[in-house]
């Protein structure tokens, strides 16, 4: 999916608690929904790995503190045109950087 499409979906969420975020994506009617939906998932379940927090994501306040998109790598193909000639088509991919915190820790590092 090219990352203008997936960017439309993104800015949707950024900043959002992960509930809402989810919520968001479930009823969002764009293939991006479903691809970010998985995302969001798997970043709630990286959180609580990394913290020895298994199945407690529910406990926290976690927030997509960071979501941007970047373009990745283009794959080229050929379309057949008339009198021998061909037309370049190019499938666009992109990388999502998405950042999940605690918004209660981060209220804490500020006091």
């Amino acid at each position: 999916m090219s990352p203008r499409k997936m960017r439309l979906v993104v800015d949707n969420i950024r900043g959002k608690r992960v509930v809402d975020a989810l919520s968001i994506l479930k009823y969002t009617n764009k293939e991006a929904a479903v691809w970010l939906e998985k995302l969001v998932l798997s970043a709630i379940n990286n959180w609580e790995q990394k913290y020895d927090q298994v199945g407690a994501a529910d406990d926290f306040d976690l927030v997509i503190k960071t979501a941007f998109v970047d373009p990745g790598g283009i794959i080229y193909r050929f379309l057949p045109a008339p009198q021998g000639r061909a037309y370049r088509v190019r499938k666009r991919r992109n990388h999502v950087t998405l950042i999940v915190e605690n918004r209660v820790k981060l209220e804490e590092d500020e006091a």
